[in-house]
């Protein structure tokens, strides 16, 4: 969908001509009251769940919770996925044409924030004629929209699941997002954001991100299952640069692939967009005072081995909103998985999940 109006941003900059790309699953009842926003986190987009015809490997990043019979049910909810401006997806981001200039944006697309992309997706919804949403949903990254969502826009959410994330990230969440962006802006085809003149990627740059990435996603407990010392061969090859553990094999494997299909500009946008999501600021630093605005009925959920969005993090939010009465679940899944954990099939999450949107259910049939 395109979009003539200007977005303004909360830099002070505005994106002045836009594109949003976004799927639909199920069917928008006559009320209009069954619809559920899915927020995507960093690497994802507006395909939340089933394949494209023709194309088997396109399986949907939440397939396994959105569909019919699923945790969220597609056969009574409206599921919007949308992507995000800055993404590197379809909407209007990096790899796109900047008006003014007739080249690529790279590096010159305006800083973009959790609450830009909130105040995106709401114009999306007015154009689909959706006063107000069942839920906002979101994991990680997804998770801080579904909330900005109620402190932006109380009287158009009823519901907020808010799956492994934070009110804001900690010192140690920040250095990693700059040691992943340091990684990028100084590899040698990075060109300063304007390598799509040069014909050319920073994959070295994006392949470390990765890496550093996936390292906080798992828990230690996970990788020792699933690697631990593992040799990729009986004997050992006394090589500083050869692979020799297959936990090296795995991360180099994940770096690669993400190298080929994400743009560096767009990881240096994300990160920082999460980096800024601290809806407390503003009061001061007073969680509390920045939940008196919400509304909705919330759920939480965290994961017990989640050390980059850990559970003392989701119970930040609920002691705000019990601070104020609100309406809140919380369930803390005890999982080895770690961070990954909300994309996964724990029969105890999607159970948690399940009965919640059972319950919204009842309130749209």
């Amino acid at each position: 969908m395109h979009f003539a109006q200007p977005l303004a941003l909360r830099s002070g900059a505005q994106l002045r001509d836009y594109t949003l790309v976004y799927e639909t699953y199920g069917a928008l009842n006559a009320a209009r009251s069954n619809a559920v926003l899915v927020c995507h986190a960093l690497n994802a987009s507006h395909h939340v769940a089933g394949t494209y015809e023709g194309q088997d490997k396109s399986e949907g990043w939440w397939d396994n919770l959105v569909g019919p019979g699923k945790p969220l049910d597609t056969n009574r909810f409206f599921v919007i996925g949308v992507n995000n401006p800055g993404s590197c997806f379809g909407s209007t981001g990096p790899m796109q044409t900047n008006p003014d200039t007739g080249l690529p944006y790279g590096a010159d697309f305006p800083v973009v924030t959790v609450e830009d992309w909130v105040d995106a997706q709401a114009r999306l919804l007015d154009a689909l004629g959706i006063a107000q949403l069942a839920a906002a949903l979101g994991g990680s990254l997804g998770g801080m929209q579904a909330l900005s969502w109620s402190l932006r826009y109380p009287e158009r959410l009823r519901h907020c699941i808010a799956v492994a994330t934070a009110p804001n990230l900690s010192a140690q969440n920040i250095a990693f997002n700059e040691v992943a962006r340091r990684a990028i802006v100084t590899d040698p085809e990075f060109f300063e954001g304007h390598f799509y003149a040069h014909d050319t990627l920073p994959r070295r740059g994006l392949r470390v991100a990765r890496m550093i990435g996936h390292i906080t996603y798992l828990s230690d407990d996970a990788m020792e299952a699933k690697f631990g010392r593992e040799m990729r061969s009986t004997g050992l090859a006394y090589s500083t640069q050869a692979i020799e553990f297959e936990i090296e094999s795995y991360l180099r494997h994940q770096g690669d692939k993400f190298s080929e299909y994400f743009d560096a500009n767009t990881y240096l946008l994300i990160t920082r967009a999460l980096d800024y999501f601290d809806p407390a600021r503003e009061f001061g630093g007073d969680l509390t005072a920045a939940f008196a605005a919400a509304k909705a009925s919330f759920l939480l959920v965290s994961f017990t081995t989640d050390w980059r969005f850990a559970p003392q993090r989701s119970r930040e939010i609920v002691k705000a909103l019990v601070d104020h009465k609100r309406d809140v679940s919380y369930a803390e899944i005890d999982a080895p998985h770690g961070h990954d954990a909300f994309l996964l099939d724990d029969p105890r999450y999607h159970s948690v999940l399940r009965a919640y949107f059972d319950n919204i259910a009842k309130e749209v049939s």
